[in-house]
């Protein structure tokens, strides 16, 4: 595909949004999310096969979102400057390799080593839909696309549905390599998809004033000094403990270079001064970091104390988180084209409390339809919030940086999980037993508190202007 379709909105003569994005653009943004969900259920066979205690194989998940955390915005200031298609064809190629190193694996090392390619693989995907999205309504003139933020919002939902039934499946057909080797002809299709329906030709929102030298529009000192921020930052949130203080220390000294070489430079890796002025934005990004400590936490926690605490096998593991991703589906479909988030906001909080709420009267002896009551309540907020957070970045964003204020996004979130995966690793220690959960469901409703007063006392909501392009901030 080189143009877009000229196909009008039936009764208009505005053009359409052209639908043929829609394929490459839903399966490169769930390839995080299948993998995310898909590894829930293999924990406890990889850590059996390969002799491993469950706060070693937590690694598993931290390798992901480390890499992905790091990736996403970079990746995303990329699509910003060179468009999606270059960068989607790299990264979803580069998750083929990252399948066929986790399907030959020896050892918890090198299958480590293939989740960090994983998640550098599946950066593109995400930021490549928004700044499409962004293009396609700068060309039709609409710019509240609530219908494809739905569509986006639902296959990731979808996707979770089946990650944890499926990779129960797998492990039970394959064993745990299969999970790894499904990356394969994903990334095949995603490939493919990509070579034929994205545009080579690509419109940058950039003023043409930055259009410099490559090095110079990339900024690769300011990327740099991200990384080593970020870098130190989540290794230290991955292992919380006082010995490794000196992180901390690396943390204050490349975040305080990163700041100034942001400063001062022509076309800065991220514009602290435009970010440092949208209160709206940075008030987003904190809030996507504490709600996915709670979605994180439940994700991998809940399932491993369900398969080791409950004693369900992995494919029963997986059956029993299929009401939340359900609910989430029918909540997404549900409330996805109004334009409002603040009450999404609030009852997805609320939600999330009244979850770690049951999560703390369960044993394992607890029967089954208490565990299922409880996946389908975290299903509301599981539903609600990533959609109200998705919408909020479209029209908080500054237009010209969509792709890599999507990818920040991301970044927030997976801060969110590398503190859950820390916590999951320290509540469990070997065995994941009950009273571990219970100890993890403490954190998750501190977490949700936190969201909740995030969200009740932020000003910024609820004074939008019509679709929050107007001011900033969104209903």
């Amino acid at each position: 595909m080189t143009e877009a379709k000229t196909e009008s909105i039936p009764g208009t003569d505005k053009p359409a949004f052209d639908r043929r994005l829609l394929p490459p653009m839903m399966l490169g943004s769930v390839l995080n999310p299948i993998n995310s969900t898909i590894i829930s259920v293999a924990l406890v066979p990889i850590a059996r096969a390969l002799g491993a205690p469950a706060s070693q194989t937590a690694w598993l998940v931290s390798a992901l979102y480390l890499a992905t955390a790091l990736g996403q915005p970079v990746v995303g200031r990329l699509i910003d400057i060179f468009g999606p298609r270059r960068l989607f064809l790299l990264s979803t190629s580069l998750v083929g390799v990252a399948g066929i190193v986790g399907t030959l694996a020896p050892n918890l090392g090198v299958l480590i080593a293939s989740r960090v390619l994983l998640g550098f693989g599946t950066c593109a995907g995400y930021p490549a839909a928004m700044a499409l999205l962004r293009s396609e309504g700068k060309r039709t003139g609409q710019d509240n696309p609530g219908g494809i933020l739905t569509a986006l919002a639902v296959a990731n939902q979808t996707v979770a549905v089946i990650g944890p039934l499926l990779g129960g499946l797998l492990i039970g057909v394959g064993g745990w390599r299969a999970t790894f080797a499904l990356n394969i002809p994903l990334a095949v299709a995603a490939v493919l998809l990509g070579l034929w329906r994205l545009p080579k030709q690509y419109a940058s929102d950039e003023p043409a004033k930055v259009r410099g030298s490559v090095a110079a529009r990339i900024d690769l000192p300011g990327m740099g000094l991200f990384a080593a921020t970020l870098t130190s930052l989540l290794l230290f949130l991955m292992n919380l403990h006082l010995r490794n203080w000196y992180l901390l220390l690396i943390v204050a000294a490349a975040g305080a270079a990163f700041a100034v070489r942001e400063l001062r430079a022509e076309t800065p890796f991220i514009d602290l001064r435009v970010l440092g002025g949208n209160t709206p934005l940075l008030t987003t990004y904190g809030r996507a970091l504490v709600a996915y400590v709670v979605a994180y936490a439940f994700l991998y926690g809940f399932s491993q104390w369900t398969e080791e605490g409950h004693g369900l096998s992995p494919f029963h593991a997986g059956l029993v988180q299929i009401p939340m991703f359900l609910m989430a589906i029918c909540v997404s479909v549900v409330t996805g084209r109004r334009k409002g988030v603040r009450g999404k906001l609030l009852v997805g909080a609320a939600g999330q409390i009244v979850a770690c709420l049951v999560i703390l009267t369960l044993s394992g002896t607890s029967p089954v339809w208490m565990l299922l009551l409880v996946a389908l309540i975290f299903g509301v907020p599981q539903g609600l919030n990533n959609l109200a957070l998705q919408n909020s970045i479209y029209f908080q964003a500054d237009p010209e940086r969509t792709a890599s204020s999507a990818g920040l996004l991301r970044t927030f979130s997976y801060m969110g999980s590398m503190v859950a995966s820390s916590a999951t690793a320290a509540s469990f220690g070997d065995h994941a037993d009950t009273g571990g959960m219970h100890q993890l469901a403490w954190v998750m409703l501190a977490a949700g508190v936190v969201y909740l007063l995030m969200t009740a006392f932020d000003r910024t909501l609820g004074r939008a202007a019509a679709g929050g392009e107007a001011t900033g901030t969104v209903k």
